[in-house]
């Protein structure tokens, strides 16, 4: 039988894990996790990372295995991943499972990147302290004229994502989108996607719902204790900068979950956005 990769990938929310731990026990694989923040060991409860019945029911890689002060790009996952892969197949598996909602994870292991430019210090500074002074929005007009492509999918209340994108744009004089490559790498294994939706109502209620959970778990404790940590990469995601500015005095508490929640169902738009592009998807409603 030909080795398979089975990509399990949807808006946040939509209940990809349940759905993947599902196939993954069907075909007797791991989980594979394609998803650029439950990598990070100290965002737990705004990543939604798997509960302990779901790690316990298969095992699970590239949940919480790195440190917020440590960045993390896609061009490392693809290396990482591809390594892991490679060692699951040769171990015995036939099928394996990966989940997320990461497009650019999962486009680097599906076709690969061009070898995308590393950050220069320098100019990552001055364009922190303009986002600092003028906010993220200050940043989406240069994005729009530097890479339309980007600026339509790519979620723009992600600061780091927006940086990074501009940052590529302006270091290498070419779009940061052209560094997926037109002919994609070959990979020595099929890959099939799935990509799981629900009614548009029900998703942004499941998503309305599963915020305000978090914040029954804890996620104010958490991004208070990440407060030291605050400029690091990671941490400029929705869920942590909301309450970042909550903590900082500039919003109500109500306020901040209500962004929280706004800004997570604008992502689960542009991750669809993101979906639709791809010929290749098998899509399935739950």
């Amino acid at each position: 039988m030909p080795r398979k990769l089975l990509i399990v990938s949807g808006p946040t929310g939509v209940g990809k894990t349940d759905w993947a731990i599902g196939l993954a026990r069907q075909y007797a694989s791991p989980v594979i996790s394609c998803d650029s923040r439950q990598i990070y060991r100290e965002m737990r409860i705004g990543t939604a990372v798997p509960d302990a019945s779901q790690l316990a029911a298969v095992k699970h890689y590239f949940i919480q295995t790195i440190s917020v002060t440590e960045d993390y790009t896609a061009g490392r996952y693809e290396t990482d991943a591809l390594a892991l892969i490679d060692s699951l197949f040769a171990a015995g598996h036939e099928t394996l499972v990966m989940c997320g909602g990461s497009g650019f994870y999962i486009d680097a292991v599906c076709r690969g990147l061009d070898n995308i430019p590393d950050a220069d210090p320098e100019l990552r500074r001055q364009l922190n302290e303009r986002i600092d002074r003028e906010g993220v929005e200050s940043l989406w007009m240069d994005l729009r004229r530097l890479d339309p492509e980007a600026y339509a999918t790519i979620d723009l209340a992600n600061r780091a994502r927006v940086l990074r994108a501009v940052e590529v744009c302006l270091l290498s004089g070419r779009t940061f989108s052209s560094f997926k490559l037109q002919a994609p790498k070959q990979r020595d294994f099929d890959i099939e996607k799935i990509v799981l939706t629900r009614p548009r109502e029900e998703l942004y209620a499941r998503i309305d719902r599963r915020v305000l959970q978090m914040m029954e778990d804890g996620l104010l404790d958490e991004v208070r204790a990440l407060l030291p940590y605050r400029h690091c990469t990671a941490l400029q995601t929705v869920g942590y900068k909301e309450l970042f500015a909550y903590l900082d005095g500039a919003l109500p508490l109500e306020e901040a979950v209500r962004q929280i929640q706004s800004n997570t169902r604008r992502y689960a738009r542009k991750q669809l956005t993101w979906w639709r592009r791809d010929p290749a998807v098998r899509w399935v409603e739950l």
